[in-house]
């Protein structure tokens, strides 16, 4: 049996961060006073394990750990220098990148340039686009532990966008196409700071979100460029239908026609929207086969065989 590891993280994307938690080690996640982004510890709605606890900034150094798992560039470029002990900047180290690149998409070199890190990523197209140039890297592909029972009836003749700040974020999140594909049918956005845009219902906990996507006859997702979201997954794990663009990582998991439906053009996309509305039947068909690969693909047991077979790997 391995031995049980201390890691220390940072609070970066809490649904992330509680499926990572499954992993049987204890997680000590940084806190500041002011509650600053990535150092929030445990927030939010979530139901936190025991195995997860906080590791206040100013007291880092003097606390013991058998590695750091960064997840944010303000990690490994300031806390990293300025709050851990050299002995602690040595330790096994694992960079978790969320993102594919926000500048170039291809040409982007990884700013983590260190043989003895793992630069770890959550899908292979993140891992095609970065240049990772030096840094050994492993794709970990998401792994989903429901946080509740719901099950997908789609009776509300809508689709759900679930986007956080859509109108701030634009093109890339699909703040245009959002706005041409409510004009054809009816949508519900949730997420913080949806009430800026028209179908916008507000922000929801993750406790509350499976209940939206039980009750939408479909997902769309909007998202031009992004990694694969665990929203996604989630309504997949559901049995909610999902519709979406034909790039990025999604090309890997929606086969159109036979668990949901994936395009480039909009306007394919709001025919099949329609189509879903006017035949549910074939939405739960849809549904239904997209659950059915969310659990094999997605499933939270494989997710924590993954990353404790990594962690073995790079602490031994």
């Amino acid at each position: 049996m391995p031995r049980r590891l201390r890691i220390l993280t940072w609070h970066v994307h809490g649904n992330y961060l509680y499926n990572l938690t499954q992993v049987p080690h204890d997680f000590f996640l940084v806190t500041d006073p002011a509650g600053s982004p990535g150092r929030a510890g445990r927030v939010g709605a979530l139901p936190w394990g025991d195995n997860v606890h906080e590791a206040p900034l100013d007291q880092i150094a003097r606390m013991p750990f058998d590695l750091v798992l960064y997840q944010h560039r303000a990690g490994w470029d300031e806390d990293r220098p300025r709050w851990l002990s050299e002995a602690q900047q040595r330790l096994p180290r694992v960079y978790l990148e969320h993102d594919p690149p926000q500048q170039h998409p291809t040409d982007t070199m990884h700013w983590v340039q260190d043989p003895g890190a793992m630069l770890v990523h959550c899908t292979h197209f993140n891992a095609l686009m970065w240049d990772a140039g030096r840094t050994p890297t492993r794709v970990i592909e998401h792994g989903v532990r429901p946080l509740t029972q719901a099950v997908y009836r789609g009776d509300l003749e809508r689709g759900l966008v679930v986007v956080n700040h859509l109108q701030r974020r634009g093109r890339r999140l699909g703040a245009d196409l959002y706005r041409q594909l409510l004009e054809r049918v009816p949508l519900t956005l949730v997420g913080m700071g949806s009430e800026a845009l028209p179908g916008g219902w507000g922000e929801a906990s993750q406790l509350e979100l499976p209940a939206h996507m039980a009750s939408h006859r479909f997902f769309l997702h909007p998202v031009r460029y992004t990694s694969l979201g665990l929203a996604l997954i989630e309504a997949m794990l559901i049995g909610q239908p999902v519709v979406g663009l034909a790039t990025t990582e999604l090309a890997t998991v929606i086969r159109s026609g036979e668990n949901g439906f994936i395009d480039n053009r909009p306007q394919a996309l709001a025919d099949t929207m329609a189509r879903l509305l006017r035949d549910p039947g074939l939405a739960r068909e849809w549904g239904e086969r997209g659950r059915e690969l969310a659990r094999e693909r997605f499933n939270i047991d494989r997710f924590v065989a993954d990353w404790m077979q990594l962690l073995h790997e790079v602490t031994t």
